[in-house]
């Protein structure tokens, strides 16, 4: 089974690497045998992934721009070419979520969580995906919620566009993958992250979270180290359109 698992050879982009999700799924990848372009905005952040990928024995490089001007991200997916060639697997972890109430969003607020969290992913797959297709093998693996299921407190923009991660998939999966790219989604739980820092700086209300699910913790960024690796390689030739939720079972109950 090993080599269905192997990304050895394959070049993988990752967006929203300086940190949090994005920075533990681009090690996964460079662990796996990829070699890793991590994409942010913080430059000194992403060196920090860099050089954690490199003293792993990994190989990666630095790519700092930010996916949020959509305007941008053809020149943005030039770029990620040219450290390792036209890459093989494209992950959209990048996100922001302000955590406004309805009654404090304003249209820039509105037009930043979207334009991150919903056209980025599509844009930049857009520009990168034809590399892919002339190759006849790729990857796309976008990053859901559990707010493309449920409806949580103070994120209606975000709730929107993750909602919308889920449609974008499948609508992507029937575009391209009779063509060798898949696309995918990962949705994970509660995890500990930059993003999620104001529910686990409340002790009493990440324990009440980690109820919630099945198995009765909430997430470690390890846990999404299977899910990853399986999407991303050939182990998934015959998985498209899907939306894998990593919750310990949050959306079950």
């Amino acid at each position: 089974m090993r080599p269905s698992f192997d990304l050895a050879g394959r070049v993988a982009v990752v967006t929203g690497a300086s940190s949090g999700i994005g920075q533990a799924l681009a090690a996964t990848l460079a662990e796996a045998g990829a070699r890793v372009v991590a994409l942010a905005r913080r430059e000194d952040r992403l060196a920090e992934t860099v050089a954690a990928i490199e003293a792993a024995g990994g190989r990666a490089a630095a790519l700092v721009a930010d996916v949020g001007d959509h305007h941008r991200l053809d020149a943005v997916a030039a770029r990620a070419a040219e450290p390792f060639g036209a890459p093989d697997i494209l992950v959209n972890a990048a996100g922001v979520n302000l955590r406004e109430p309805w009654d404090a969003i304003t249209p820039e607020s509105w037009d930043r969580t979207v334009d991150l969290n919903l056209a980025a992913p599509f844009f930049l797959a857009q520009a990168l995906a034809p590399a892919m297709m002339q190759k006849g093998w790729g990857r796309v693996i976008n990053i859901a919620s559990l707010q493309s299921e449920r409806a949580m407190p103070n994120s209606i923009p975000y709730g929107a566009a993750k909602g919308g991660v889920a449609q974008l998939t499948r609508a992507m999966a029937e575009a391209w993958s009779a063509r060798g790219v898949t696309c995918n989604a990962l949705a994970p739980g509660y995890f500990p992250t930059e993003l999620t820092a104001p529910v686990f700086g409340d002790p009493a209300r990440a324990e009440a979270l980690a109820r919630q699910t099945a198995i009765g913790r909430n997430g470690r960024l390890e846990d999404l180290a299977g899910p990853l690796v399986f999407l991303a390689s050939p182990a998934s030739d015959y998985v498209t359109g899907q939306v894998l939720y990593v919750d310990g079972g949050f959306t079950a109950k």
